[in-house]
């Protein structure tokens, strides 16, 4: 203890779980605004003392030290070191700064400089061609700075030096939002391992889809998935959205989103899973993969033996491979076939087919389950339809 790392220098308080205490950080959009804000004091001629007081969304006061306040030529200039508490935030650490200068207008307007994504793609809460500065942390750089300048008119540039670099680990690139990161927060603050906020930021990604026009939605539990999908099996790369290990809450949303036909693409380490009734993936909270291909092997007729050697195996790529040279490589769309069916059950009531598609560590594919055939069939995707 004692470090900057494990300080609440906000008065955030700490959130406690997993056997440890956990720092809340602030926002990208609490960061910006703070930023804006301290140099439009600067403008007005009111510097901060190293620190400036933001108003989040829900009406709560948080003094947010600056990095930097510099008057320039043709404004005033600010920044603030991206704070993330204890999650792992990919932007945590990044200098995020805020560019000040008068407008002829009365209005305020908000720009991306370096390291600040830019829309491209419908279907997010910010239009195409705008900065990737989200609706509630743009109307808290407004009411904040407004609280300052009054009736002036200003632009602000919001940069992010290494932005665009750190977005390639984001989600931003599959979003369409091109050259840096996106300005996020819904309340200014930064619960760490959210797992809530995580499932959350899936959701856009699903709406995109929607919004592009796809009638078909493919989910993949990460890149590896999606990059079978995309390169093994021509599946337009607009249509996929990430998972992660939330197999149940994502088929819901995109049941809720208006989706009647989904498709899982992904490893069979992942997907067995869902075969044996799991629809949450993390290996802390559900597995059985080497049970449940044994079980089946089992109706299969394979021997004793051999199920008692998969059980054995540290790993479901070692599993394929040992399934493969017994010759029961007719296991694997068998177990798409129940994951299907799996899915039935758990969107029951709903009028949707989800299709499943096993795939090994290369993403070729091992195993389709009978719907992914029919929809692999009906769009002409690079699926076998039989």
């Amino acid at each position: 203890m004692g470090s900057q790392e494990n300080i609440d220098q906000y008065g955030l308080g700490t959130v406690w779980h997993s056997g440890r205490t956990w720092r809340r950080g602030i926002t990208t959009g609490t960061c910006a605004t703070a930023a804006a804000k301290g140099a439009a004091l600067l403008l007005m001629g009111n510097p901060p003392t190293g620190n400036v007081a933001v108003t989040l969304p829900g009406g709560r006061v948080l003094r947010v030290p600056l990095s930097r306040q510099e008057m320039m030529p043709e404004g005033a200039i600010a920044s603030v070191i991206k704070d993330g508490g204890d999650d792992p935030d990919q932007t945590h650490g990044l200098t995020i700064t805020a560019r000040v200068w008068p407008s002829s207008t009365k209005e305020i307007k908000l720009t991306a400089g370096e390291g600040v994504g830019i829309v491209t793609k419908p279907g997010l809460p910010v239009a195409p061609g705008e900065p990737a500065i989200n609706p509630v942390p743009r109307q808290m750089i407004l009411a904040n700075v407004t609280e300052v300048l009054g009736d002036l008119g200003a632009v602000i540039e919001i940069s992010v030096p290494g932005g665009e670099k750190t977005a390639l680990k984001t989600m931003n690139p599959q979003l369409g939002i091109i050259g840096g990161i996106s300005i996020l927060g819904t309340t200014g603050i930064v619960e760490p391992m959210s797992e809530e906020a995580f499932k959350y930021s899936l959701i856009g990604r699903v709406r995109q889809v929607k919004a592009l026009g796809f009638s078909t939605l493919v989910l993949v539990p990460g890149r590896t998935g999606e990059k079978a999908a995309i390169e093994q099996f021509g599946i337009a790369a607009d249509m996929i959205a990430q998972m992660s290990n939330f197999v149940g809450y994502m088929l819901e949303t995109g049941v809720r989103e208006g989706f009647r036909t989904m498709l899982l693409v992904g490893h069979l380490g992942k997907l067995v899973k869902v075969a044996g009734g799991n629809f949450h993936t993390h290996n802390r909270v559900s597995d059985g993969r080497l049970e449940t291909m044994a079980a089946w092997l089992g109706v299969l007729g394979a021997p004793p033996s051999l199920l008692e050697e998969l059980l054995s195996q540290t790993t479901t790529e070692g599993a394929i491979t040992l399934v493969k040279e017994h010759g029961f490589e007719h296991l694997f769309p068998l177990l798409a076939r129940e994951a299907e069916k799996r899915c039935e059950l758990y969107l029951r009531g709903e009028e949707v087919q989800v299709g499943v598609v096993m795939t090994d560590i290369n993403g070729g594919l091992i195993g389709m389950g009978p719907k992914a055939c029919r929809i692999g069939g009906d769009v002409e995707w690079q699926i076998p339809s039989k």
